[in-house]
């Protein structure tokens, strides 16, 4: 909730399309609309410091990571990118941290994937402590630290924010951070996610991005192979297809995994069921996606985070439509 008791309502940055020297006057535009956040993330595109710098003037909107992943910055590193984001943006600024996967951390940048949930653990404890500007010499089960001290003093150190998906780093996300940050599920799924999270506190914020796609009742069938082409890239990751087997979709996924498995890219896409599409992506008129949005909301999600499929000059328009109401 803001500081009046209002509803969150965030957008994905950088927007698709949009070139880069044009967001700052986009960031306005988005807060005139009544958006409250901006949360930008790392993947094959931008980075996800740089989309939230240029964000940083417009004092209406919150700024948000989701996120960095613990392996690809130092622990210094993420320290200092942190704290110039929260001096950039006084009182504005969530860290969002996570584990990411073995495709990003190993495949992409060369690094071991190796004891996610400690590598997690491990960050958010050495950040609280640099963060307050403590000097810092700790050996850590996943790395060690010795003599740093940041550089940049804060009023203010900036919430941590953890990316979860199975029980034991929702817990985590709960006791040692400020909450979680949920990707890739439906609403229902959130209601089975949440309780891990507040039951360690039960005020922690829980932040969601929510894929959206505006279409009319007719453009369904067109709409669907592309959503089913982005299930197929991310839900047989293995952090993603594990966490979908612990949900309960074995069943309904499991003729994906297996064809993905053989090298059967067009076969893993065509075995997706369209109701594993319809719960996961929000999806159709302006009205049933924000009734989609809302589900989210129901089941326990503070701030919804869009993630709209849409550039070009449609784009104003559809970020328009989706503002709160």
């Amino acid at each position: 909730m803001t500081s009046d008791g209002g509803q969150r309502w965030g957008m994905t940055v950088p927007l698709t399309g949009v070139p880069l020297p044009e967001h700052p006057a986009l960031y306005s535009e988005l807060a005139d609309l009544g958006y409250t956040d901006v949360w930008s993330a790392e993947a094959t595109a931008g980075d996800g410091v740089v989309p939230l710098a240029l964000a940083a003037p417009e004092s209406r909107l919150r700024l948000g990571t989701a996120i960095l992943p613990v392996y690809t910055r130092g622990p210094a590193l993420l320290a200092q990118t942190a704290a110039t984001l929260a001096e950039a943006a006084p009182g504005r600024f969530i860290l969002g941290l996570g584990a990411s996967s073995n495709v990003i951390v190993q495949n992409w940048n060369s690094v071991p994937f190796e004891r996610p949930y400690q590598r997690t653990l491990d960050t958010v404890r050495f950040l609280r402590r640099a963060l307050a500007g403590e000097k810092v010499t700790a050996e850590y089960p996943s790395f060690n630290v010795s003599g740093f001290r940041l550089g940049v003093a804060l009023q203010e150190p900036p919430q941590i924010m953890v990316a979860a998906l199975r029980p034991r780093m929702l817990a985590l996300a709960g006791r040692e951070a400020d909450g979680a940050i949920l990707n890739w599920l439906s609403p229902q799924d959130c209601a089975t996610v949440v309780p891990y999270v507040r039951e360690q506190n039960p005020d922690a914020s829980i932040a969601c991005r929510i894929f959206v796609v505006v279409h009319q009742p007719d453009e369904t069938a067109a709409v669907m192979p592309r959503l089913k082409q982005m299930v197929a890239a991310y839900l047989t990751v293995p952090v993603y297809r594990e966490f979908h087997r612990w949900l309960g979709r074995e069943k309904a996924l499991s003729e994906m995994w297996d064809a993905w498995a053989r090298g059967d890219r067009k076969g893993a896409v065509a075995a997706i069921p369209d109701e594993v599409v319809d719960e996961i992506f929000v999806h159709g008129t302006v009205d049933e996606c924000h009734a989609g949005i809302r589900r989210y909301i129901e089941n326990g999600v503070d701030i919804p985070v869009l993630a709209p499929f849409h550039g070009g000059a449609e784009l104003r328009g559809i970020l328009a439509a989706l503002a709160p109401r």
